[in-house]
């Protein structure tokens, strides 16, 4: 097939292939040495009041279910240690040092008195979170924490046990005026209160953003830095854009466990300022 200039050198600037590797998808990808398999994922198609909807089983989809089997599988495993009275070994005694580290350093100083309610809460969120971001690092695999949509439904979560905790400990009525600073005029508090609602929904506006910006922008680079070498058609780049990539993709691996900590640390902060409004 013949390619003019111009086709050529278009076909080497197109940077879509980037966002194909981060989009979600209907199918699985895999690549053999001289072929490309894919895998077509059931897709459902039907009209509700006339309007056309699909809903399917995508890619993330399928790493969200292998996320929750790996994690449902250690903690068993590990209740199961306990159960027999026997010391967890190895993989188990990681798993205790992260759960003591998540109750003790996070859940306790933020949350104070009462936090044992919210401890399973902030251990789902946690131990998913870091699940589904290392198995984002797996080749041909998908990061579910960089789709807006994950990242939403966890933070709506962690806005229902904020409203939740909050109205079981103070009140529906007592809960929304200890929104409002104490000591304010009379005439600031319409204000005040609009400002302090609207701040109420932007933290898991934060949250949601936060961790799909952060898991997102480690894959483009890594992706980008891969796509000087075939961009530019220049072997020295070669040596360089793996070092670099390398270099990422280390630092991906402590960014992992680090976006885990800080959605769990926000969460549980937030949960604290809704059922302590006294502080």
């Amino acid at each position: 097939m013949y390619f003019t200039n111009e086709a050529v050198a278009s076909k080497a600037s197109d940077t879509s292939w980037i966002m194909h590797h981060i989009y979600d998808a209907y199918e699985l990808e895999f690549d053999l040495i001289f072929t490309q398999i894919k895998i077509h994922l059931p897709v459902f198609h039907f009209n509700l009041f006339g309007y056309p909807l699909e809903i399917g089983i995508s890619k993330h989809v399928i790493f969200m279910w292998i996320a929750a089997v790996i994690i449902l599988y250690s903690f068993i495993k590990l209740a199961n240690h306990y159960k027999k009275d026997r010391v967890p070994k190895g993989f188990g005694t990681l798993l205790e040092v992260l759960i003591v580290f998540v109750r003790d350093e996070i859940a306790k100083p933020t949350i104070g008195k009462g936090y044992e309610k919210f401890l399973p809460y902030l251990l789902t969120a946690f131990f998913f979170i870091m699940t589904s971001n290392y198995l984002g690092l797996i080749p041909y695999s998908a990061t579910v924490t960089s789709s807006i949509s994950v990242t939403a439904t966890l933070a709506v979560f962690t806005f229902l046990v904020m409203l939740i905790g909050g109205i079981s400990k103070n009140g529906f009525f007592g809960y929304f005026k200890g929104l409002l600073p104490h000591g304010l005029p009379s005439w600031l508090i319409p204000i005040m209160f609009v400002v302090e609602l609207l701040s109420l929904f932007t933290k898991p506006f934060a949250l949601a953003i936060r961790l799909f910006a952060n898991m997102t922008a480690g894959h483009v680079v890594i992706l980008s830095l891969f796509g000087l070498i075939f961009i530019t058609k220049m072997i020295i780049f070669a040596p360089v854009s793996v070092a670099f990539s390398l270099f990422i993709y280390t630092l991906e691996l402590l960014v992992c466990i680090l976006q885990a900590y800080i959605f769990t640390l926000l969460s549980s902060l937030f949960i604290g300022m809704s059922v302590h409004q006294e502080h």
